[in-house]
Formats: C-alpha cells, structure tokens, sequence
C-alpha cells in the first residue's frame, strides 16, 4: 500500500479507496500490462463536489533515471498471490481488503506507518503524504515536465505542485552546472563566428 502510494503520488484516501478494477493496461505502454494506469476515483473534492476522478499513468524511466516501473511486480504480486490470502478479499472489491473487514481502516493504515516509520528510525515529522511529496519531487528531479508531473498528482494549480517540489541539493547544482554549460557554450560559439 506505501509503495504504490509513493509509486502514484496517491493521498491516503485515494489510496486506501482503490478497488481491483480501478488499475488498467495503458494502449501506448503496453510493457506495463494490467498496471499501466492507476484510475483514482476518490480524489480531493472541492468543497461542495464530489470526488475528483484523474488517471495516473506508472511511469517508467526517462532518459535512463529513475521511474516507478518497480511497481508493476509489486502490484502483480499482490493481486496474485497475496490478497487472496486475505478472507474478504472473496466478497470485496478492494485492492486493500484487511482481516476483517472488506477495506483497510485509516487508524490501521496510520498505525502501520507510524511503526515502519519509527522502526526504521526515521524522522517522526514524516507522515502518509510524504509519500506524495517525494513522487512529485522526484518526477521533477527525473526531468518530467512540470505539466506532467501537475496532471499526475491532480493539482489545478501549477503553484500548488511547486510547493510540494523540495529537490536535493545535488539536482540544483546539477541544473545549475547545466545551465552555466550552456550559456559558456553559447558564448563561446558566438566567440569563434566574430572572429
């Protein structure tokens, strides 16, 4: 389930509420099979609405970095060998069925992340959504396309996806380094045509 939250920038909600039927082939990545698209039903309302609906597609590497293509065997095998273990998972639609009740409860999702986190010795200001906010960081710092990376997360705004962009200090001297690289070539070849 934190997997395929951080796999798909998912919230909580959106991420406990997935059924079986809400994963789909995407026709122009067929490699990713039966998991080419997360279809998310239960995304954040505007006040008054319902549920906005987007389509997250699993991306896969760009230009050789990074990607979420690990996802699709982790997800295989959980529809596959996994959730059938679990008693509900005959009478629910679920993805995420739980012992005893046909979906997984917010204070067992909670309560399961809080002791990973704690476990791992990791910092206690991390929660659920840090699973969102690293997807979109990384996308960005994988060099998707910020409009991309905005339509995958379902935010309306651009300025809203920036803030939860909070890249390594490696990618801003790596873009930094690119961009002097290219101006200094720029100069240079407009250097050697005035002489």
């Amino acid at each position: 389930m934190f997997k395929t939250a951080y796999a798909y920038g998912l919230r909580r909600r959106e991420d406990r509420m997935l059924d079986l039927v809400d994963f789909g082939p995407n026709p122009h990545a067929p490699i990713f099979g039966d998991f080419g698209v997360c279809y998310v039903r239960w995304g954040k309302a505007m006040k008054g609405s319902p549920p906005k609906r987007r389509s997250v597609l699993t991306v896969g590497p760009r230009d050789g970095i990074g990607g979420m293509d690990w996802i699709v065997d982790i997800l295989d095998q959980w529809v596959t060998e996994v959730r059938p273990g679990f008693a509900q998972a005959a009478v629910s639609p679920a993805f995420w069925p739980s012992e005893r009740s046909p979906r997984i409860g917010f204070s067992q999702i909670n309560t399961r992340f809080a002791t990973y986190r704690d476990a791992l010795g990791l910092d206690p200001g991390l929660d659920f959504h840090s699973f969102r906010r690293s997807y979109v960081t990384h996308l960005i710092e994988d060099g998707w396309d910020p409009r991309f990376v905005q339509e995958q997360v379902g935010h309306e705004h651009a300025s809203t996806t920036s803030i939860y962009t909070c890249v390594s200090s490696v990618f801003r001297t790596r873009t930094l380094r690119q961009a002097m690289e290219s101006t200094l070539n720029a100069a240079l070849a407009t250097g050697r045509k005035n002489r």
